[in-house]
């Protein structure tokens, strides 16, 4: 396993690996209330074992791909949040867009703080991106402080972009332009 990055109170920021699924699972079905208002309705399959491993392996391969950076945040063996980097565009856009989310007992540690911070750092100098965006609920007031306290700028709402918790809901959306230096050709 790489560790990417020490993050507060004992938590490693680390790549999705195969093998993951299990505690994916415990992850998620602890923290399906505290996720609930953000993520859109799951299918039943999500919340089984046999769902986590398709998903896992979906992930995966699109990490391969080099169309995702997929991570877990891990305390000892316990998955306590995940974090992307999906959407990776290179060419004259070089850009991606950064989503997380923190277990519920977790959340006021400072782990989604270190996890932009560190995400930004990995889609800068070793994807080599120019811009990283992010989408947050109007009153999710947390994330937006997350996303400002790690450089990014609040530049437009989404109406009506996201089917959360039963409806319809509008999304601010952030930017940080993280170089500006010319695109990578690979």
């Amino acid at each position: 396993m790489t560790i990417l990055a020490e993050l507060p109170g004992g938590v490693i920021l680390r790549c999705l690996a195969d093998g993951d699924a299990p505690a994916l699972l415990d992850a998620y079905v602890r923290n399906r209330d505290h996720l609930r208002p953000f993520y859109p309705p799951r299918p039943d399959s999500f919340w089984t074992l046999d769902g986590q491993r398709k998903g896992l392996d979906s992930l995966l391969r699109q990490h391969a791909d080099g169309t995702l950076f997929a991570c877990a945040l891990q305390r000892g063996d316990r998955i306590v949040g995940c974090a992307s980097l999906h959407g990776i565009v290179l060419g004259p856009m070089c850009s991606t867009s950064l989503g997380y989310w923190v277990d519920a007992g977790e959340v006021g540690k400072g782990l989604a703080g270190a996890t932009v911070a560190n995400l930004c750092r990995i889609a800068d100098q070793e994807l080599g991106l120019h811009r990283v965006e992010a989408s947050t609920g109007q009153t999710n007031l947390a994330s937006q402080r997350v996303l400002t306290k790690n450089g990014f700028r609040h530049f437009g709402t989404a109406r009506d972009y996201l089917y959360l918790d039963g409806t319809w809901q509008d999304s601010l959306l952030f930017q940080r332009v993280l170089n500006d230096r010319p695109p990578v050709t690979r």
